[in-house]
């Protein structure tokens, strides 16, 4: 925030919304209803965690919602008051590293999926993509989320952008770990489905039934949007705080929440 402002705490005649970061009231209405959808797809992902049993799958993404959860909380804070230092330390670092655990979700669905159609299809052994994946992951989360930390208690300008700069560090490493990620997926699904006369029975009848066909889209579209959001990320960091991407709530909204 700039250095005039640094004892604002609240809306007065010289502590203007304009002086804030975002340069906004964000938008009570959408804020909350991102929130409202993310604790539902919390609670959905760890009933049916407990129910299949699918521990690491559920952690990862019961975890990723609840980050959202808190960020858009945050945010909502925000909309009473824009200058408040809790929402905007909750949002700038909530939002920012949730998506990390949807990604190694994603990552850990490819384990199963080869181990169903064919390790003999993919270059890498089935468990190696977990260890690889999720230690890129964890890494893209330790930089982001580090960076998150310091920028939402920062004190001064240069500690600001030393933050920001860790944030886009992570979220470039993770856009490079999508893009790995997804060369490998989809030469597996390539070789996979060219020997689809060599699967198994049980594989034959999975790869037919439209549950999975549903799942696999959904997965499809899920990368997508992370990989679209990260881009988004990328340029409304690499502009520095309180840039014209950053000042745009209705980029946000599409690009984040959506």
């Amino acid at each position: 925030m700039p250095g005039n402002y640094d004892d604002c705490t609240e809306v007065t005649d010289f502590c203007v919304v304009e002086a804030t970061t975002y340069g906004f009231y964000p938008n009570l209405g959408a804020n909350a209803f991102f929130l409202a959808i993310f604790a539902l797809c919390m609670a959905i992902q760890f009933f049916q965690g407990l129910k299949w049993r699918s521990w690491s799958y559920m952690i990862a993404m019961t975890v990723g919602c609840l980050g959202e959860v808190l960020g858009y909380a945050g945010r909502v804070i925000m909309h009473s008051n824009p200058w408040s230092s809790l929402g905007f330390q909750m949002q700038i670092a909530c939002i920012i590293i949730a998506p990390a655990f949807f990604s190694a979700a994603i990552y850990l669905t490819l384990k199963h999926l080869i181990l169903t159609f064919g390790p003999e299809h993919s270059r890498l052994k089935a468990n190696w993509y977990t260890w690889i994946f999720i230690a890129c992951d964890l890494l893209s989360l330790i930089l982001q989320g580090a960076g998150g930390g310091i920028a939402a208690s920062a004190s001064t300008d240069s500690t600001a952008d030393a933050g920001s700069h860790l944030m886009l560090a992570g979220i470039i490493w993770q856009v490079v770990t999508l893009a790995v990620f997804l060369v490998l997926a989809s030469d597996f699904g390539f070789r996979a489905y060219g020997h689809r006369s060599t699967h198994s029975t049980a594989a034959v009848e999975l790869r037919r039934t439209l549950k999975f066909k549903l799942f696999l889209a959904g997965l499809a579209i899920a990368f997508v949007s992370i990989f679209i959001r990260c881009i988004y990320r990328i340029a409304e960091l690499a502009g520095g705080w309180g840039n014209s991407i950053m000042q745009n709530e209705g980029e946000f909204i599409g690009f984040e929440g959506v």
